[in-house]
C-alpha cells in the first residue's frame, strides 16, 4: 500500500484509490506523513488535529485517536506502516514506495545527477505525483498555514528548474503551457514572470510580453508598494530596444531544437497546464527522448516571425518521452516532408499516411516527426484529432472550423507552409477538404485504417507500423527504465518485451509501471505479466493507457458482423491463418471469407506475412480468447461452430463479447 500526500490525502494499491474523510485521524496521519521517520512532539500532534486552544482532555484524546488510525491502517490492509509510539511523541515510517512525497524527492535527486534531456523527463516525472489540492481533505489550520506553503515551495522549485531547461533550450511554447497558470496562481512570483515575458517575447509575442511586465509591475506595487526586482526592468528594457535574447526572436540557431506551433485540439484559448509533463493525449506510445530532436534534417535559415506585430501562435504541439525506433520510417518521412518544392508545376501537397493497428505508435511518429521539421513550416505545425473521444468520428467541417480561428488571421495567411497532423482518421471524405484547402502545405494522416482510397486520389506516401523490433522494444525500455535497472536482469528484459509482443503501447504501460515501483524485479515482473498479457496491460490511474480497453474501442468501431468474424478468427488456432481456413471459421465461401480478410487487414486487426498467409498479433489473439472467456449469460459465439448463414453480410446485431 501507498500513502498519497501530493494531493487529497489517500491511500492506493496501484489499482483503487481510497480518498480519506476530512477527519481527526486524517489530520492526525497527515502530520506523521509531512514529516516522514521524524518524532512528531505529542503537543504538536496536538495542535495539529485539535488547534492550538485544544481541549483538556485532548492527550487522552490523542491517545484513542492513534488507536482509530491503527484501526484504519488495519481496514486498509496497511501492514508495513505502523504509528510508533516513542518518548514525548509518536513517528511513522516511510520510504519512496510507500510515500509518495519520497518519491517526489527520490525523483528531483536523480534528476540532478542526470543528464539535461533525462533531468527534465525525470523532472516531469516528479511533478506528476502532484494530483488536485495539497492536503484538500485535512481539516487542520495548523497544517495548512506551516506544511502545505513549505511542501508547494518543493513544487514550485522543480517547475522553476523545468522551465529554465525549456527556455535553454529554445522550447518556449512548450515552457508557455505551464507559465501562463503558474503566474496566474501565484501573480506576485517575479521568477515565473520573468520566464513568462521572455518566454512570449522569444516567439515573437512582444506585445504580450510587455503587457506581462505591467501587470506584475501594477500588482507588486498595489499589493506590496514595491516595484519589480532588477532583473525583471532589465528585461523590459531589452525588450523595448528589440535586443535578442539570445533564443528565437529573430532567427533560430543552427543547432537549436525545433519548436512547433501546437493544438491539442486547435484553439487559442489559453493553454492548460499539464503537470504530468509531456503526458499529451495521444493514442500510442511517446515521443522524443530516446533520440535527441537536434536533427539535421533541420534548417538552419528557418526563421519565426519578427517581434514586431507579429500575429499570436498556437501553442505547441504535445511532447512526451521515451520514443524510440522506427529509424528508417522517419527517415523517409523527413525527406518527404522536407523536399525541395520550389520547382513550380501543379504538384501535390506532400502526404504521408501512417498505418496499423490500435495503440502500435503511429501518433507518437508523426509528433516526433513533426517537430523534425518544424523548421519547414512557418506557419505552423497543427494536431487535429478527427476521433471524439467516444470513438466517433468528427466531420470534417467541424475540423475545417478549428482550423481557421487556430491559424493566423488575414489573406491568404494560414494557407501557406503549415504542417497538419491529421491523427486518427475514420474515412477519407474526413480529410479530403482539408488537404484541398491547405494544398501549398503537408499533412501527415494516422489512422487504423489504410486509406487506400485516400491514397488514390490525392497520392502521397504509406507506412503500415507493425511490432517493434526486438532491438527497439530494449531501447525503448531502457529509454524509460534507465540502462541500470536493465543491465541487471538482460535475460529477463528480452522476457518482459516478448510477454509485451513488442508492441510500443504494452511496452509503454509495463515500463510506467516498473518505473513507479523500483523494487521489483523484472523477471517477477516478465513472469506475472505472461499469465494475463491483455488483462494486467492497464494503468489504473489512466483509463487510456489500457490494452484492453484500446482494443475493446477498436473493435466498437467495427460493423459488429465484422467485429465477430475478428474474434472467431483470432480465437483460433490457425497460424498462419489463410483464406480457406478463414471460410471454414466463418462458414463462408472463399471469396466472401477474402473480402473478411481484406477488410480486417485494413482495420489493422490482421497482418500479411508470405501471399496468401495472414496472422494476428499476439495480444490481439489473447484479447480476442479473453472476450470470449468473459461472455457470459450468452452460449458465446466464438465457442460454438458458425450457423449456417451467419456472416451473409457485414453488419448486423453487436457481437456477443462486444455487448
Amino acid at each position: 500500500m501507498r500513502f498519497q500526500l501530493l494531493g487529497p490525502l489517500s491511500v492506493t494499491d496501484g489499482r483503487d484509490v481510497v480518498m480519506l474523510p476530512p477527519s481527526k485521524p486524517t489530520a492526525l496521519l497527515a502530520a506523521l506523513l509531512v514529516r516522514p521517520g521524524s518524532v512528531v512532539s505529542a503537543d504538536r500532534l496536538r495542535d495539529i488535529v485539535w488547534g492550538e486552544e485544544h481541549p483538556t482532555t485532548a492527550k487522552t484524546a490523542l491517545q484513542s485517536c492513534v488507536l482509530r488510525l491503527r484501526r484504519l491502517f488495519a481496514k486498509y490492509g496497511i501492514e508495513n506502516q505502523a504509528v510508533v509510539a516513542v518518548a514525548g511523541g509518536y513517528r511513522i515510517d516511510a520510504d519512496a514506495e510507500t510515500l509518495d512525497l519520497l518519491h517526489f524527492r527520490r525523483l528531483v535527486e536523480q534528476a540532478a545527477s542526470s543528464g539535461t534531456g533525462s533531468e527534465l523527463y525525470t523532472l516531469r516525472s516528479a511533478l506528476a505525483l502532484w494530483q488536485g489540492g495539497l492536503l484538500s481533505n485535512v481539516p487542520s489550520d495548523l497544517l495548512h498555514r506551516d506544511e502545505v506553503p513549505r511542501l508547494a515551495e518543493e513544487r514550485l522549485r522543480v517547475l522553476e528548474r523545468v522551465c529554465d531547461i525549456e527556455l535553454e533550450h529554445d522550447r518556449c511554447r512548450e515552457a508557455l503551457v505551464d507559465l501562463w497558470e503558474v503566474t496566474r496562481v501565484y501573480p506576485a512570483h517575479e521568477r515565473f514572470a520573468e520566464q513568462l515575458i521572455a518566454a512570449l517575447y522569444r516567439t515573437g509575442r512582444q506585445t504580450e510580453a510587455l503587457a506581462e511586465y505591467r501587470r506584475i509591475k501594477g500588482h507588486l506595487r498595489e499589493r506590496l508598494g514595491v516595484d519589480p526586482r532588477a532583473e525583471l526592468q532589465r528585461l523590459e528594457l531589452a525588450i523595448l530596444r528589440g535586443e535578442d535574447l539570445g533564443g528565437v526572436a529573430a532567427a533560430r540557431r543552427p543547432d537549436a531544437p525545433p519548436t512547433v506551433p501546437r493544438a491539442a485540439v486547435p484553439s487559442l484559448s489559453p493553454p492548460a497546464s499539464s503537470s504530468a509533463g509531456g503526458s499529451s493525449p495521444t493514442d500510442e506510445t511517446a515521443a522524443p527522448h530516446g533520440r535527441n530532436p537536434q536533427s539535421p534534417h533541420d534548417p538552419s535559415d528557418s526563421a519565426e516571425p519578427g517581434v514586431h506585430g507579429a500575429p499570436p501562435s498556437p501553442p505547441p504541439l504535445p511532447t512526451v518521452p521515451g520514443f524510440s525506433g522506427r529509424e528508417h520510417e522517419v527517415d523517409a518521412l523527413v525527406r518527404q516532408l522536407t523536399a525541395d518544392r520550389t520547382g513550380g508545376g501543379s504538384e501535390r501537397a506532400p502526404l504521408a499516411v501512417l498505418s496499423g493497428a490500435p495503440g502500435i505508435g503511429k501518433t507518437a511518429l508523426a509528433l516526433y516527426v513533426a517537430h523534425l521539421v518544424s523548421g519547414h513550416f512557418p506557419d505552423g505545425c497543427l494536431l487535429v484529432p478527427l476521433t471524439r473521444p467516444d470513438g466517433s468520428p468528427r466531420p470534417a467541417e467541424e475540423a475545417a472550423d478549428e482550423l481557421r480561428h487556430a491559424l493566423p488571421a488575414g489573406p491568404g495567411a494560414g494557407r501557406g507552409r503549415v504542417l497538419l497532423v491529421l491523427d486518427d482518421v475514420v474515412h477519407p471524405d474526413q480529410v479530403r477538404p482539408l488537404l484541398t484547402a491547405y494544398a501549398c502545405g503537408a499533412a501527415i494522416v494516422t489512422s487504423r485504417m489504410g486509406l487506400a482510397a485516400l491514397v488514390a486520389t490525392h497520392g502521397g506516401t504509406v507506412h503500415r507500423l507493425g511490432a517493434l523490433d526486438p532491438e527497439e522494444s530494449q531501447a525503448l525500455l531502457t529509454a524509460v527504465l534507465g540502462r541500470d535497472r536493465m543491465a541487471a536482469e538482460p535475460t529477463a528484459a528480452i522476457t518482459l518485451a516478448a510477454a509485451c509482443g513488442h508492441h510500443p503501447l504494452a511496452l509503454r504501460i509495463a515500463a510506467a509501471r516498473l518505473l513507479t515501483r523500483p523494487r521489483l524485479r523484472l523477471g517477477d515482473y516478465a513472469d506475472w505479466l505472461r499469465h494475463e498479457p491483455v488483462g494486467r496491460l492497464s494503468l489504473a490511474d489512466d483509463p487510456r493507457m489500457s490494452v484492453p480497453q484500446r482494443l475493446d474501442e477498436a473493435l466498437r468501431r467495427l460493423p459488429p458482423a465484422l467485429a465477430e468474424a475478428h474474434l472467431r478468427l483470432a480465437a483460433s488456432p490457425h497460424d498462419p491463418l489463410t483464406t480457406a481456413g478463414a471460410a471454414g471459421l466463418l462458414g463462408l465461401p472463399e471469396n466472401a471469407a477474402e473480402q473478411v480478410i481484406e477488410r480486417l487487414l485494413d482495420a489493422g486487426l490482421l497482418e500479411e506475412g508470405q501471399p496468401g498467409a495472414f496472422w494476428t498479433h499476439d495480444l490481439l489473439r489473447a484479447h480476442a480468447r479473453r472476450a470470449a472467456g468473459s461472455s457470459t449469460g450468452h452460449a458465446p459465439a466464438l465457442l460454438r461452430p458458425p450457423r449456417q448463414g451467419e456472416f451473409p453480410q457485414l453488419d448486423g446485431t453487436r457481437p456477443a463479447a462486444m455487448r
